[in-house]
């Protein structure tokens, strides 16, 4: 096991001994520093996975110090400890980038539950961040914009899945991004290496999807003057990405079904079995249950793919990524086009938050790139943005509650959009007190920071 490092930053020396011994009771390596300028030395000379510090210092705050000991190492968890009555400014250290806080007294199980899970979440951004980068540099796949709760859920199971062998089943709505999910699962795992190859299964009929995806024997049916070798095949050591797999006709299941279960198949007119090694990553858009029910999907074929699902969410259920897909989108079409469109007026922002997305991901890409095509200035106005939206069909109708959440959340993160990120302005906005519309972000899990500098990194 490997043994975390600990910073504790208190100016009361008795309860740094406290805190020393609980800590190295449970096998961490503690360091303790009664003043700042010691604790800014220890992060210098050392790497810590995490440190605790008192909201309130002989020479300073604990805030102040967590900007400076970030500024050595940025990704370093901080649980703040506070005295009661002092919440208000705890929150504040939250909002500044402190994991959590911790009031005084606490219970030592609960300050090892939270040293925990923040070392885990740390762990699992750190994996998310090389995940990222090693999608930017092997396919320019800044895309996966990832700032908002659901899509951050999906790349963080991505991050856990990836290194196992088990088929991955992905579901969601056209234009969601599916293959960019399961590229992502391929380059994240031991077989990142060897092939990843992808097939429509929807887009060919019977005959031919048998044949590229299990190849077949020169002579097998008219037309077939060589030997060729199937996706399966060519897939060998890597991973096989099979899209729209509630299309697949029946025969072709069973023969699927086999190379789930015995890693071999039979190409077209041949006796001999080919034995492949490949990891199966398959997706839909259908209700493959309801195809069971059907009877147009296998019910022992469903439930051996089914074996990790990976659910990603439609647009409008992650607005708070359109900033950044928009941000990312720009730069893209801007170098395809060789223009420099450098914004979108907030009346064309607008007309997008308010869109419900029918095509996902890929109509905003194509919304924008209409834009980018037709403007002729640095910014895009409204009336470049969605000319031919179309109708959708109405929506059933929700319950009160549900219906009030659903745009309650919906109505900040518009806001939000339109001020990026500026919570004066959009309490403002609003009419409420900043603390209140706090309250509020923090009860729908919005993050302030998806949406400053338009969505860009700060």
């Amino acid at each position: 096991m490997v043994t975390r490092n600990i910073l504790v930053v208190d100016d009361d020396p008795s309860i740094l001994h406290l805190l020393k011994l609980s800590l190295e009771s449970a096998n961490y390596r503690v360091t303790t520093a009664l003043k700042e300028e010691e604790a800014i030395a220890a992060v210098r000379g050392q790497v810590f996975d995490l440190s605790i510090v008192d909201l309130k210092l002989a020479q300073g705050n604990g805030i102040s110090l967590m900007a400076e000991l970030h500024l050595v190492i940025p990704e370093m968890p901080v649980i703040i400890l506070t005295a009661h009555g002092s919440i208000e400014s705890a929150v504040e250290a939250i909002q500044k980038g402190a994991y959590s806080y911790l009031t005084k007294p606490f219970e030592t199980q609960e300050l090892f539950s939270q040293i925990e899970r923040a070392m885990e979440n740390r762990r699992l951004a750190t994996e998310v961040d090389r995940l990222q980068k090693l999608l930017q540099e092997r396919y320019d796949f800044a895309n996966i914009v990832a700032r908002g709760e659901k899509m951050q859920g999906v790349l963080e199971m991505v991050s856990r899945i990836a290194r196992t062998e088990s088929t991955v089943y992905i579901y969601g709505e056209s234009g969601t991004g599916k293959e960019l999910i399961a590229k992502a699962i391929h380059l994240a795992s031991e077989r990142k290496n060897n092939p990843f190859v992808a097939i429509n299964c929807a887009a060919l009929p019977e005959t031919l999807l048998e044949s590229e995806l299990f190849g077949h024997e020169k002579g097998a049916f008219t037309g077939a003057v060589r030997s060729t070798k199937g996706l399966f095949a060519q897939a060998h050591a890597g991973s096989i990405f099979l899209d729209e797999i509630g299309d697949m006709p029946l025969g072709i299941q069973a023969k699927l079904l086999r190379v789930l279960q015995e890693r071999q198949f039979y190409p077209i007119g041949s006796e001999k079995p080919v034995e492949v090694d490949v990891r199966v990553i398959v997706a839909t858009q259908k209700d493959l249950a309801d195809r069971v029910k059907q009877g147009l999907f296998r019910e022992d074929l469903f439930y051996r793919i089914h074996v990790i699902p990976i659910h990603l969410p439609p647009l409008r259920e992650r607005k708070e990524d359109i900033p950044s897909l928009v941000d990312h989108f720009l730069k893209k079409i801007n170098r395809q086009m060789k223009k420099e469109v450098k914004e979108l007026t907030p009346a064309a922002m607008q007309r997008l938050m308010l869109h419900d997305w029918p095509g996902n991901v890929r109509e905003l890409e194509n919304t924008i790139e209409y834009a980018v095509a037709m403007t002729q200035q640095e910014v895009i106005t409204d009336d470049l943005i969605l000319r031919t939206k179309a109708v959708s069909a109405p929506e059933p109708i929700k319950p009160l509650r549900e219906a009030r959440e659903t745009f309650e959340k919906g109505y900040l993160i518009h806001l939000l959009a339109l001020c990026e990120g500026n919570v004066t302005k959009a309490a403002k906005l609003a009419g409420k007190y900043r603390a209140d519309l706090y309250a509020l972000l923090k009860k729908h899990s919005v993050k302030i920071g998806h949406f400053k500098n338009g969505g860009r990194d700060v």
